[in-house]
């Protein structure tokens, strides 16, 4: 069964309904981040009780015995500096993002729990094609925040906050690679962004579908490791500078050649193609 809230915070109210019985209170804080911008641990919901007691992370949605579209109170404020969202978690934080090192990854995907929630998710979420896939292409996922888009500096227009070679890259990708494009956040303003970069009805390349935070669940690890990628922030300085789609869209381009990608181990994909850059 679906779990639907609808958290009152600052004024605003803001609608969850990508969540099951089988989801935590941790699931539902995640999704609030994602609308709100408030960390987890900042975050303090009014009247989530169980047996008389405020509701701790771990317990699941379904034992809450929620009426659809109940109405939550938050308190917790957004972080103000850039850096603070930024920096990794205290070492206390079990959850794991999507730069996890590769062999907790496997440990996590193959928890039953997780297998789960994935399970849910294939089976609620759909999936609107914008272009149907072609034959033969292999799969591209690009996440928009900081890949993309840097999406929180302020500018004007859209364009000002878009990484440099955002369009010539997809281009190349596209001749090799169906792309699909991915955000932590909600279709609307994924929807909203790439209609004004340009990305939506762009005539060299197309998109295949999108994906929101609706597609997502939330893991927990043990422990948590941060593979590098230079993410695009503060637009307005690095604009000038910034290559790194240039150099990616190499890259895409030499492992394109190859029948078989599970050999490669994309965190080093300076390395690879700097080696066959040299050849």
């Amino acid at each position: 069964m679906s779990v639907s809230v609808i958290i009152k915070w600052g004024g605003q109210e803001y609608s969850i309904s990508s969540l099951s019985e089988e989801d935590t209170i941790m699931d539902l804080k995640q999704s609030i981040k994602t609308l709100t911008g408030v960390l987890p641990e900042r975050q303090k919901l009014l009247g989530l009780k169980v047996k008389g007691k405020p509701a701790e992370d771990e317990v699941k949605l379904g034992s809450l015995k929620l009426k659809p579209n109940t109405k939550i109170m938050m308190m917790g404020t957004r972080e103000e500096s850039l850096e603070d969202v930024l920096a990794p978690p205290p070492e206390n934080d079990d959850v794991v993002n999507d730069f996890d090192i590769e062999e907790e990854v496997i440990e996590v995907e193959n928890r039953s729990e997780n297998l789960a929630k994935i399970a849910r998710r294939v089976k609620d979420y759909k999936v609107e094609e914008l272009n149907p896939p072609r034959e033969g292409k292999r799969l591209l996922v690009l996440d928009v925040d900081y890949t993309l888009f840097d999406h929180k500096s302020c500018a004007e227009t859209g364009q000002e906050l878009m990484r440099p070679y955002l369009h010539e890259f997809l281009t190349s990708a596209y001749e090799d690679f169906d792309i699909v494009i991915w955000s932590a956040t909600s279709m609307k303003w994924i929807d909203a962004k790439m209609k004004e970069l340009g990305v939506t009805d762009n005539p060299h390349y197309k998109i295949t579908f999108m994906l929101d935070s609706a597609a997502m669940i939330t893991v927990h690890t043990p422990k948590r490791g941060v593979v590098e990628i230079r993410p695009f922030m503060k637009a307005h300085m690095n604009r000038e500078k910034d290559r790194e789609l240039y150099k990616l869209a190499q890259y895409l381009k030499e492992i394109a050649k190859l029948e078989d990608f599970s050999g490669l181990n994309h965190k080093h994909w300076e390395r690879y193609l700097s080696k066959r850059q040299h050849h």
